[in-house]
């Protein structure tokens, strides 16, 4: 079992249901107040966690820098002018919501996007998250891993070997295991672009690893891209959250709502009911009774005297199974009976010599 856990009210075990993050990111778009009512709706929900990004435009982006989501959707072209629209929190800001989180109970976390937010994060997340675009970012994975928390890193158009370059980096200076994010780092994921059998792929080269699931695809109201990762091993999901999807800007079109989150943890606790306690292949309690009389017994097919050698052409099988197995078919050619038996008799052990 692997598990991680620190200073978090939830732990990230992959033998439990998933820790699910709510992404807000900058959906808040500048208010404190549309931050809180979004952490609200979040735990409202069922999230563990609910998240932001912690960012200045300056030092994230040079003021050329292109877009890279649908202009469609988000029709801004730089980067940088982009972010700045949204950066406009403060230290005591993420302080704030931090403690509105502690009193709520959900976890509060913040991606930080340069050296600034590790600090002023550091004593306010329970881990860190890791966005895809900063797996190559060797001296900022190293910047995190001094803080000996434990790390979620997104893997959105990473290669195999990239990640085994943050790991290594991580693992030089950090004791934890970080978790591995699956990711398509495409805004918004079309469906045919998921792969989520990536997730399977990630499990299977990174054992030691918790593995994740960070989606940007459209939902629906099945939520069935979340789902699908979930029986697929995520053991953490996380999604884009906003109140309102129909509002403009890059990240509300493709999040979750409060609804959609409800769906899915509903649809969660079902799938764990019918997924059960056992992986181990043996009868149910319910099939107790099905086994006994559903099942065929070794059955005469014509009245037989006592001493009767029984030959192949002289028994049959039939229901219930309260009788001689015809798992022992073979035994029970050749037995001699002591007494006599009526047609349609099924079988026990007792009625042999």
């Amino acid at each position: 079992m692997k598990s991680i856990s620190n200073k978090s009210q939830f732990v990230i075990d992959e033998d439990k249901k998933p820790y699910i993050i709510a992404e807000i990111g900058v959906n808040h778009e500048g208010s404190i107040e549309k931050a809180k009512e979004l952490i609200d709706l979040a735990k409202e929900g069922g999230a563990h966690a609910a998240k932001f990004q912690s960012y200045k435009a300056s030092t994230l982006a040079s003021k050329n820098s292109p877009s890279y989501w649908d202009l469609k959707k988000e029709p801004t072209t730089s980067q940088y002018k982009l972010f700045k629209k949204y950066d406009s929190f403060n230290v005591k800001d993420y302080q704030s919501l931090s403690e509105y989180c502690r009193d709520k109970s959900i976890d509060f976390l913040s991606t930080p996007f340069d050296d600034e937010s590790i600090e002023f994060l550091d004593p306010l997340v329970p881990f860190f998250k890791i966005a895809s675009a900063d797996i190559t970012n060797i001296p900022f994975l190293k910047k995190i891993a001094t803080k000996n928390k434990p790390i979620i890193i997104s893997t959105g158009a990473s290669t195999l070997s990239e990640i085994e370059i943050a790991l290594n980096t991580i693992k030089q200076i950090n004791s934890s295991n970080a978790v591995l994010m699956h990711c398509i780092l495409s805004y918004p994921t079309l469906d045919n672009d998921a792969n989520l059998s990536m997730i399977s792929s990630l499990k299977r080269v990174f054992p030691e690893h918790i593995i994740g699931y960070s989606d940007h695809t459209l939902p629906d109201k099945n939520m069935t891209t979340l789902v699908s990762s979930y029986i697929l091993g995520a053991t953490v999901i996380e999604k884009h959250f906003t109140d309102n999807k129909k509002l403009p800007g890059n990240d509300h079109y493709h999040a979750m709502d409060v609804h959609d989150l409800r769906n899915f943890n509903e649809t969660l606790s079902k799938i764990n009911i019918l997924l059960g306690q056992n992986d181990y292949k043996k009868p149910v309690g319910c099939e107790f009774q099905s086994r006994k009389n559903a099942r065929r017994s070794i059955v005469i097919k014509e009245d037989l005297k006592k001493g009767h050698t029984i030959k192949e052409e002289n028994i049959t099988y039939k229901r219930p199974g309260t009788g001689i197995s015809p798992l022992h078919w073979d035994e029970v050619i050749g037995r001699s009976l002591k007494v006599d038996l009526s047609a349609d008799h099924i079988l026990d052990w007792s009625d042999f010599i």
